[in-house]
């Protein structure tokens, strides 16, 4: 079944990336040392770890990407996860100035499309909101985008697995998926597209 959803237009979706990144900065700014060690559902990642990757995408080049990719034998996985542990060795108010510092850049990572900036600041932006026990809003447009992407992205390798269910909104036009019905706000069902259990809504 085709997403039932309205695409964002280039410039509007780099403007809510931006946006986003300038209040999960904010966000960031305020928190105690120990809420930068916080654990997420992301593996071992802590929630300085997670902050460290979305700021490195913009600043990824070619040649980085094989290093590392060499320094992780050709798994990707690895790859993502000890690219952003080695910059979360990084003070905490340069991890905050590094985020700060891509808000208006359009650089992708390596692989990329202009898609995948949008679903990486909403979702992890939640990681770590829901880590710290904090709700995020999340704008329902932005997070349609995000869905539409995850439903149908074949490279990068989609790495999580297809709800067996109808995924249907409610509170904006957009529904994917067969099955049992299941009914929430777009914002919960890209967590579960996404391969997350905790919902903005259960904090």
């Amino acid at each position: 079944m085709i997403p039932v959803g309205v695409v964002l237009g280039t410039d509007e979706r780099w403007q809510i990336v931006d946006a986003e990144r300038a209040s999960l900065a904010d966000l960031l700014e305020g928190l105690t040392p120990e809420q930068w060690e916080t654990p997420t559902a992301c593996g071992d990642w802590r929630v300085r770890d997670v902050a460290a990757h979305l700021t490195l995408a913009p600043r990824f080049s070619y040649g980085d990407l094989v290093g590392a990719w060499v320094r992780a034998r050709g798994n990707m996985d690895r790859l993502i996860h000890d690219t952003a542990v080695r910059e979360a060795r990084l003070s905490t108010p340069e991890l905050v100035a590094n985020l700060r510092g891509i808000v208006g850049s359009r650089r992708l990572a390596p692989t990329t499309t202009p898609r995948e900036p949008l679903l990486d600041i909403l979702v992890h932006g939640q990681d770590i909101a829901l880590a710290l026990g904090l709700r995020r809003e999340m704008p329902p447009a932005a997070a349609r985008d995000a869905a539409d992407r995850v439903c149908t992205m074949r490279f990068p390798l989609r790495p999580w697995p297809r709800p067996q269910a109808r995924l249907v909104a409610t509170d904006i036009e957009w529904s994917w998926g067969v099955g049992e019905e299941i009914r929430a706000p777009i914002a919960e069902l890209l967590l579960r597209l996404t391969g997350r259990t905790v919902s903005p809504s259960g904090v």
